[in-house]
């Protein structure tokens, strides 16, 4: 018995592995296979994990974005420390360069101050809108220019000599007894300014899509940071000066000397070279005459510069560009004459400046750092919409007050929507192209900008100075609407 159970169970092992066999034939397995599955499924496992780890490094801020940031942040400290001083600065050029430039713009100007009824002391006004423009004008037409070069000699170079510029410009306005050598110290700076086109080169350099954004929040930051530390800082140089002395601006622009100088160094022995020389523009004369489509405005508006795109993408662009000019046209001009409203309409000292300056800029810092730059792509263009819609009422308040408050309100509705808008927009167009034209893109979007700031502090000024700042600014509000309602009913691609 139990021999033939012995017999059964052998037969049942024996057809077993036969019927396995058989399977394992037609099925096409075989334990090398099984094996082969068993490490597919776990070379998938370590692929999962692998981008993981990757899209962390993708998405993380290059280094040399936090360097950019430092830099930034020297030269904006040195850059707005006048803000506070301008109009003393012009009263005193008023009182002591009668018979200098001076007095001959303000004799050659009188007989339209008469015509329209200005009042003289607003004279200082007019003349720091010209400034304000030349400065401005003088950006635009460089920074393509210095970012070019920049392409065939390298970032580095061309970063230094721009802050050598800048620092000799404050040395000069340390010596500006006059308001011609004052003039000129404004007139190298401005050729100077092409540094800030050559960062954000930089950060696009080594950047990417993931982290672009990251990078350029912290170009906003150090704005912000600039605009809050930097006009506290010239406020109490203003504050304990004895402005009956000649020398008096003096030790202001030696610490702005001291702190572009200090940029330099910086630059020099920190920072690394971002485009690599195989990179780089072979022909010089090609990375100039490509310039050019950033300093001819029709150019300009029609983005030419910027190649292979469609023809909706490209539409797109000049949809945006139009409505950045516009809005940065006006925004600039009144944003500009702000300084002098407070000077003549609330007699304001340069600490109460300061103190506007620092609502503001901690009011844009708060919301770039932590509303602006998590912002989803999808709501990208409706922020930039509420944002314009805040700026018209935020310049009609500034216009009408008549009080302290009503003036801080204005000017905190006016610190949020530019904590929007301009990050915004330049999201927006930062998305068209591949990633070797985003440099262009952002290249001819900030040329616009550079052109706006230019033609709007002098027109602002103009205005100010003949009809009054009520009117100005109600006006200049008013008009906001247009790239506003432009704006909402965009259909981008």
């Amino acid at each position: 018995m139990s021999s033939q159970l012995n017999s059964i169970l052998s037969q049942i092992i024996t057809m077993t592995y036969t019927t396995m066999g058989v399977i394992k034939k037609r099925s096409g397995l075989s334990s090398s296979t099984i094996n082969n599955n068993n490490l597919a499924k776990s070379s998938q496992q370590e692929k999962v994990v692998e981008p993981s780890k990757t899209i962390n490094e993708i998405t993380r801020t290059h280094p040399t974005a936090y360097l950019i940031f430092g830099s930034l942040l020297l030269d904006l400290l040195a850059f707005t420390m006048i803000l506070p001083l301008l109009p003393s600065m012009l009263e005193y050029y008023k009182q002591n360069d009668v018979g200098g430039l001076y007095g001959y713009l303000s004799d050659s100007i009188s007989s339209f101050q008469e015509l329209v009824g200005a009042p003289k002391r607003f004279n200082s006004v007019l003349f720091g809108g010209a400034l304000g423009s030349m400065f401005s004008l003088l950006q635009f037409i460089v920074s393509p220019i210095a970012g070019r070069l920049s392409d065939f000699y390298g970032r580095k170079p061309v970063l230094i000599v721009c802050a050598v510029g800048i620092a000799a410009s404050y040395g000069l306005w340390a010596y500006s007894h006059s308001f011609m050598l004052f003039v000129l110290a404004r007139f190298v700076g401005g050729l100077s300014k092409g540094n800030i086109s050559i960062c954000m080169a930089v950060i696009t350099d080594v950047s990417n899509q993931q982290n672009r954004g990251k990078a350029m929040a912290l170009v906003g930051i150090a704005f912000s940071l600039g605009f809050i530390v930097g006009p506290m800082i010239g406020a109490i140089f203003s504050r304990f000066a004895d402005k009956t002395d000649a020398q008096w601006f003096w030790l202001p622009a030696m610490f702005a000397m001291g702190l572009a100088s200090l940029n330099v160094v910086f630059i020099a022995c920190c920072l690394k070279e971002s485009l690599a020389k195989e990179k780089r523009s072979k022909k010089i004369i090609n990375s100039l005459s490509h310039a050019l489509d950033h300093i001819s405005i029709p150019a300009l508006f029609k983005f030419s510069a910027v190649k292979n795109l469609s023809m909706r993408d490209i539409k797109s662009l000049q949809s945006l560009g139009l409505v950045y000019f516009i809005y940065l046209f006006i925004y600039s001009g009144l944003e500009f004459t702000v300084t002098f409203l407070m000077y003549h309409k609330f007699n304001y000292t340069s600490i109460d400046q300061a103190k506007m300056f620092l609502t503001t800029g901690v009011t844009m810092a708060f919301l770039q750092g932590s509303v602006v730059r998590r912002l989803p792509q999808r709501l990208t263009q409706i922020s930039a919409v509420y944002g314009l819609y805040l700026i018209i009422p935020a310049f009609i308040v500034v216009g009408i007050a008549e009080t302290t408050q009503m003036l801080y309100l204005g000017m905190i509705l006016f610190a949020i929507s530019t904590a929007f808008v301009v990050t915004c927009m330049t999201t927006l167009t930062s998305k068209y192209g591949d990633f070797h034209q985003k440099g262009t893109v952002l290249g001819v979007f900030r040329s616009l900008g550079a052109l706006a700031r230019a033609l709007g502090p002098i027109v602002a000024s103009i205005a100010f100075w003949s009809i009054g700042s009520k009117i100005t600014y109600v006006i200049g509000g008013v008009f906001l609407i247009c790239p506003t309602v432009m704006m909402q009913l965009m259909k981008l691609s």
